[in-house]
Order: C-alpha cells, then structure tokens, then sequence
C-alpha cells in the first residue's frame, strides 16, 4: 500500500473543479451518449419488439450473439487504428473521419431495421442487428482512441465520468425512451409495426447528436505510422483484403466445423461440455483466420512492415515498456470486475426471489441506480485528478468488494423497499468509482501509436473472464444460497486489490 498512500495530489480542489468545465470533458459527454444510444436497440429494445411480433424466446436469445461485435471489437480496431478513410480523412483527420463513418453506418443500420418488418424477415432483421452491433463496436473503438489522444493523462479521469454519464443518458433514451414512444405510437391492439418503425426512426435522428459534435470537436494529435506506409490505392485495397478474407475463413470454418460440441457435453456434462466446446470451436476458427493472414502476408499481399506495424507492433509495444509486469496487469484487468460482473448476473433474480415486485425493482433501478451510478463517476473522476488514478483504483474495488456484503445482509432482511433502495444505491455508488478509475486506467496504459488496438485489446480482456465465470453464477446460488454466494465474490473482490498494490509498486520500475 504504500506506493497508493504516497501518491502524491495531482492539482488542487479548486483546479480539480474547474476542470469538470474543460471543453474536451464536456465533449465527452456528447460522445458518449452517441455510444450508449445503439446498445439497447440492439438488446432489450430489440427483445421487446420481437417479443410482440410473436418471436419465440429460444430465437430472441440467439439475436444477443450480435453483442459478439462488442466482445472482438480488438480483431479490427487495428484497422481503425492504421488505416485512414479516403478523402474524409484529409477533411476532418484521421479519428473524426471513422467516428463520422461508424456514426453513419449506425444511422443507416438503424433505418434499415425500422424498414423491416420481423413477422416474416426474421433473417434480415438479425443482419441489421449485427450491422447495428458493428457499426457500434466501431464508434466505441474511436470514441476510446479519441478520448485517449485528446486528454491530457489528469484529466482522463473527468473524462471517462462525463462519457459514462453521457452513455448511461444514451442507454437510458434507447431503453425507456424508446419503449415509451413505441408505446404511445401504438394505435393498433396487440402488435403494431408501425410504432416500432416510427420509433426506430427516431432513434436513427437521435444519433444526430453524435454527428452534429463529430463535426464541432478537433482532431487530436496522434501517431500514424502504419498508415505511411500506405503509399498508393492498392496498397489500401490491399490491407483492407487481408482482414476482409481472414474474417471470412473465420465464418467459414465456424459455420462448416463438424459438431464437436455434443461428444465434449457427453464426456463433460451440459454445462461444462458447452463452455469447452464453444471454446474450441472458437479458437480452431479463429486460429485458422489468423494462419491465412499468415499466409497471405508470406505471399505478399501486404508488405510485412505494414502488416507488423499494425498486428504485431501494437502488443510488442505494451511488452517491451512494461516487461514482466506486464502479466500482472494483463491479470488485474481480467479480475478487476469480476465480483462485480459476477454478482450482478444474480441481483435481479435474487431481487425477485427475495419478493420484490417488477416494477418496484424497475423503479428504484431507474430513479436511484442511475442517479448513483453518474454520481459515483463524477466523484471517481474528481478524486483521481485531485489524487490520481492509482489510489482512486484501489478504492473503487474495494468498495465494490464491501457492497456485495451488502447483498449477503439482504438475504436475511426480506422485501424491504428501503433496504433495496440503500443497497442499489450504495452498489451502483461504487460502481460509478470503481468504472470511472478502471478506464482511466486503462487509458493510461495505451501508447497514442496504437491507442485503438491496445485499448480495445484491454476492455476486451477486462470483459472476457468475469464474463464466462458469470455463467456459473446461477449453478453458485443453487449450490450454497444467496447469502454465502455474495460473501464469496466480495471476497473474490479482494484478488484485484493485491495486484492493484504489486502493479502500483512494480509500473514505475518497469
């Protein structure tokens, strides 16, 4: 702890409060609610519309595989990273260029999801999921490279909260917003296409927001040394090829793989036999994407500088400043939320199981678990520029840790609404910390040669394990009850706070 408690006070209160009014703070809460506005049109959103159109559950559960865009948004953040978009970029640089097309193609997917009825297209409505859920996995990449390039390293901190505000905003108008409308445009008794068209509409002008910034903030400052490389049209046509059919082995080999996930559940279990078989199919897929790339670079498709500097440089740059600590970090970034992600797959079914009504769930959720959660970044981020990111870290997984106690007392209370009004409040409070340090973080750990790939890469890691554990959290209840479940991931909570004191003591020598 002592590198944390020694961390010397970046600016002073007064400098900390004047920042929140920096103009490239605010910008990010513009940003971020052009992000956060795609995500439940793509999810919940989406489940109800398809819900009412008479879609079958077990179908309207194959539709979250869209959200696999967001998971492997690092496969081609490179890209975003290296090559720059003809003639835009020359007009609006190299970040505001691809915000401004993945803004666009959001809009567009949008608009074709609204023309398209579900009762009879359900096909071409999953594409126009998918290319939703690309569209924005592609903003989300230039948003974090921009954030990351424009800031300087103290403010990082304000701007990760004003992002997360303005993304719990953007959700907010894309989920009860948009139910809201689809409602009141409902003139027809049981299911109404045209309301749900109307309102998809009006979420396509909603993202004008985003444009109408795009085109009001300056290009940071950033390194671009791949793209250089780039010298004439088909080097270009080229580079985009070499990810266009390494991509399209992958699909190939994953749809065409011979069923090796049945004989796996068979030897293994259901669950178990699943997860691993999911798995393999998934590394022997991507392993075979990866080895044509190999290949098409060996035969000359790409240049092999080209082709370092934009899949390999990226990874051999975060190594060679950071050494063996890198492992650390690597592993602080995939436990970080773990107890957090872990335990909330379980909190709206223990809330139901404890007693609570849908809507008084819904309502303490909406009303006191978002006011908390912008609160709590706004707090995170005033407190890292007062004392800077490291310490700020620590606290907000501790406190993460601490709220899931909180849980466990619950268990014995029944369905007091003052107790689920405290205890969501002091769960989405620490959530708002803990997620306003862990980006800015992370931010940090970026170099601007290859801030989108490195970025990416991290959140991608951040997600991934907490993630797949979280899976289990239901087989957890059932084995050993709500109680003792939360008083294990607060106590799982306590791992990234050991390696939060290793990181803190071991960076500054790396």
């Amino acid at each position: 702890m002592t590198d944390l408690i020694n961390e010397q006070p970046h600016r002073t209160w007064g400098e900390s409060l004047k920042a929140f009014f920096s103009p490239k703070v605010i910008t990010m809460l513009f940003l971020g609610f052009s992000a956060g506005v795609p995500l439940y049109l793509v999810f919940s959103t989406l489940s109800v519309w398809l819900r009412e159109a008479g879609v079958e559950r077990a179908t309207i559960g194959f539709f979250s595989w869209a959200a696999l865009a967001y998971g492997f948004k690092f496969v081609w953040a490179p890209l975003i990273d290296k090559l720059p978009v003809p003639v835009l970029a020359k007009l609006l640089g190299r970040r505001r260029a691809w915000l401004l097309v993945a803004q666009c193609a959001i809009i567009a997917a949008m608009l074709f999801m609204a023309l398209t009825d579900p009762v009879g297209n359900l096909t071409v409505m999953a594409l126009g999921a998918v290319m939703l859920a690309f569209s924005s996995a592609t903003q989300d990449i230039v948003i974090d490279a921009y954030r990351i390039e424009s800031g300087d390293a103290d403010l990082q901190g304000l701007m990760t909260a004003t992002y997360i505000a303005g993304y719990r905003i953007g959700m907010l108008v894309a989920g009860a917003g948009a139910l809201e409308l689809a409602g009141i445009l409902d003139v027809i008794e049981g299911y109404d296409y045209t309301a749900w068209r109307s309102t998809y509409m009006a979420m396509a002008g909603v993202m004008g927001v985003g444009i109408v910034t795009t085109f009001m903030i300056s290009e940071p400052n950033s390194n671009n040394r791949a793209a250089d490389l780039l010298n004439t049209a088909q080097d270009y046509v080229r580079f985009l090829a070499l990810f266009v059919i390494s991509a399209a082995v992958f699909v190939l080999v994953f749809r065409t793989m011979p069923d090796i996930i049945t004989p796996i559940q068979e030897a293994l279990g259901k669950d178990l036999g699943k997860f691993v078989g999911g798995t393999l199919r998934l590394s022997i897929s991507g392993s075979a994407a990866v080895l044509t790339g190999i290949i098409l670079v060996r035969f000359g498709l790409v240049g092999r500088a080209v082709a370092y500097e934009t899949y390999v440089a990226p990874f051999a740059d975060f190594f060679k400043r950071y050494g063996k600590i890198a492992l650390w970090i690597f592993l602080l970034i995939a436990t970080y939320r773990i107890a957090d992600i872990v335990m909330g797959v379980m909190a709206n079914v223990f809330y139901v199981d404890l007693g609570f009504e849908k809507q008084e769930i819904g309502r303490v959720s909406k009303a006191f678990g978002l006011g908390a959660t912008l609160a709590g970044g706004f707090v995170g981020g005033l407190l890292m520029v007062r004392y800077g990111v490291m310490k700020i870290l620590w606290l907000g997984g501790a406190l993460s840790a601490a709220t899931n106690v909180l849980f466990a007392a619950m268990a014995s209370m029944g369905p007091e609404i003052w107790v689920l009004i405290t205890v969501i409040t002091a769960d989405n409070v620490s959530a708002g910390i803990a997620m306003a340090a862990f980006v800015a973080y992370l931010s940090s750990l970026t170099s601007k040669g290859f801030t989108a790939t490195q970025y990416a890469l991290f959140s991608s890691i951040m997600m991934l394990g907490p993630k797949l554990l979280a899976g289990y959290s239901g087989v957890a209840v059932d084995a050993m009850g709500y109680a003792p479940f939360f008083i294990t991931t607060a106590i799982i909570g306590v791992i990234p706070l050991v390696l939060i004191v290793i990181v803190a003591r071991a960076a500054p020598r790396a």
